[in-house]
């Protein structure tokens, strides 16, 4: 999520339905009257504020509402707790550029950008409560039509991540048969992306709704689980060697790639750290082991490690009597026997009941 992204998030959470300077906006918009608020009592915002009353009470969406009543800006602190001034003039630059023609809407634009700071200003006329701050502008909409778009996201998720559940089920089986590709790699890599980009684009609704969208949030959440550890695990058994980037910093470049260029296959081999001329199906990888191992059993991290670097990958982990596994350290016998003997019914339970899963539609979920 970019600073641009995350400033709006945080905006939009201190105006979300539940939140009494939301339902004092909601109080100004059924009385008609208008307002322009700002949201914040910095020096740079003081500075170009004239005239009008001091008040300094807490806040509340009743003595908020009728303050809108008169003309003027009115001045929150920071955190919107306490009204500090009513019937204000501001005073911005006339120089900074505006795309707005009403006076209210350009002197909330200017005030945002030459303060950084929150300013709402609420149409009298159009029922319409737009927000500044910086260079950003976002326009709210009625929690309905918020609700409708969510709900078709959130149709859209589930699609996405049932295809993302099947790859994976794939790639669980070509790993344990030894016969994956980098397209294979590649291309989970872009389903999961597309699904991590799908959720935060619910994410921005779910902020907007506030206590209307819980039940949204549950139904992302559900969804998502496993997702970016699985994304994850997946980078650390196919990353190139020669790349020194952490897992999470790869996903997040991966991420960062624009709708086009995630839909090429090759910007993803690169981000891996892979340069291949030809179809990415001809080019054979192994799995080092780290997604299946930690689906398993629950092992320290440097135990992981230190199983890779002795046995090599998956299939030599697998490959590998139990008291060759009791030799790393931090294994023991009890663990190197749970860890083989898991091993071993993980690959039963996938390999032997694939054609029958795959005929259900099934993606196993099992506890060994």
């Amino acid at each position: 999520m970019n600073k641009r992204e995350e400033l709006l998030i945080e905006c939009l959470k201190k105006i979300a339905p539940g939140t009494d300077l939301r339902l004092g906006i909601e109080y100004i918009l059924q009385g008609k009257t208008g307002g322009l608020i700002v949201v914040g009592d910095s020096e740079e915002v003081l500075k170009l504020v004239n005239g009008g009353f001091y008040i300094g009470c807490s806040f509340t969406p009743t003595k908020f509402y009728e303050l809108a009543k008169m003309d003027g800006a009115i001045i929150l602190s920071s955190d919107a707790k306490r009204i500090l001034y009513a019937n204000t003039h501001l005073f911005p630059d006339p120089g900074i550029s505006t795309s707005e023609t009403g006076t209210r809407h350009r002197t909330a634009e200017r005030v945002a950008k030459q303060t950084n700071t929150l300013v709402i200003s609420i149409s009298m006329k159009r029922d319409v409560v737009t927000i500044y701050k910086g260079d950003i502008k976002y326009m709210l909409e009625e929690t309905r039509v918020i609700l409708a778009r969510a709900n078709q996201a959130l149709q859209t998720l589930e699609k996405y991540k049932e295809g993302l559940d099947e790859l994976i089920f794939s790639l669980t089986i070509k790993e344990l048969e030894d016969v994956v590709t980098l397209f294979d790699v590649a291309n989970i890599l872009q389903r999961s992306s597309i699904v991590q980009k799908t959720e935060k684009e619910i994410k921005k609704y779910i902020y907007e709704l506030g206590i209307e969208g819980r039940l949204l949030k549950m139904q992302v959440e559900e969804l998502m689980a496993g997702v970016v550890s699985d994304s994850l695990n997946i980078i650390s058994d196919y990353v190139h060697l020669n790349v020194n980037d952490e897992p999470a910093e790869i996903k997040d470049k991966i991420n960062l790639l624009s709708e086009k260029e995630l839909l090429e296959l090759g910007n993803i081999a690169k981000i891996l750290g892979y340069e291949v001329e030809g179809s990415l199906r001809e080019f054979n990888m192994h799995p080092r082991g780290f997604r299946i191992i930690n689906e398993v059993i629950r092992l320290p991290h440097s135990t992981v490690i230190a199983l890779i670097e002795k046995f090599g990958s998956l299939k030599g982990i697998m490959d590998a009597y139990a008291e060759e596994l009791s030799e790393i350290a931090g294994m023991g016998k009890n663990r190197a026997r749970s860890l083989h003997d898991k091993l071993e019914k993980f690959a039963e339970y996938y390999l032997y009941n694939e054609p029958y899963n795959r005929k259900r539609g099934i993606i196993p979920k099992i506890s060994i």
